[in-house]
């Protein structure tokens, strides 16, 4: 994937994701409720709020291509403010696959059940740290792991891996330090990867990791 050009709003993010009418209505319904939130509840940073297109919603979105053909659920651990579980959500905005929501703040929760509430997505909201959540609506394989700006890879891969089967497709977006992160992670884990480009960040890589396996203790 190459970088897309600034996603400035509604207009450039539809051109750029092919994006229907009606995902652009619930995008902005989106928008709308984090301005208003946001006010009391820190869901984002402040200063990528006017920036919320390409810093959130099209950072978001470019997930969906590397999901694997079939994908019958998704979880995103630390869902934070919805990136990038929800808007994945939005973009499929069919019951299939299920994705699954999983945050600790009960705040946070409280604002992902509004947006989907009235956006009409289907979602599983858990509000449960990532190292403790535990679900049964994700049973169905292939299935996606998905998080962003969560923890280093390393213990990442800890907090993904019980909800990690074979079969599962994790899609972890890391930074500059991505390749030193991974290095650090294979002294512990087993895994195929693949690093992919960011397309909203020059300096942005999403690690696409199958086949985890934990290492054995010598």
């Amino acid at each position: 994937m190459k970088l897309v050009r600034e996603i400035r709003g509604p207009e450039d993010f539809a051109a750029a994701f092919d994006a229907s009418r009606e995902t652009i209505e619930r995008l902005v319904l989106y928008e709308k409720l984090l301005r208003q939130w946001q006010k009391a509840v820190n869901l984002v940073a402040p200063g990528t709020l006017d920036a919320v297109w390409h810093r959130h919603f099209a950072d978001s979105a470019q997930l969906l291509p590397l999901a694997p053909p079939g994908t019958r659920s998704w979880i995103d651990l630390g869902s934070g403010a919805g990136f990038p579980g929800l808007v994945v959500a939005i973009l499929l905005a069919s019951p299939s696959p299920r994705v699954t929501l999983i945050e600790s703040d009960t705040r946070k929760c409280a604002f992902l059940r509004e947006v989907a509430r009235q956006a009409g997505i289907a979602v599983d909201i858990l509000p449960a740290r990532a190292e403790s959540a535990r679900t049964p609506v994700n049973e169905g394989l292939p299935r996606v792991v998905s998080a962003r700006a969560l923890a280093p890879l390393a213990r990442l891969l800890g907090l993904a891996a019980p909800s990690s089967p074979p079969g599962t497709a994790l899609l972890l977006m890391k930074g500059k330090e991505a390749r030193k992160e991974l290095q650090m992670a294979e002294t512990m884990w087993k895994f195929d990867v693949e690093l992919v480009s960011s397309v909203t960040d020059r300096h942005g890589r999403i690690a696409v990791i199958t086949n985890l396996e934990r290492k054995a203790k010598d």
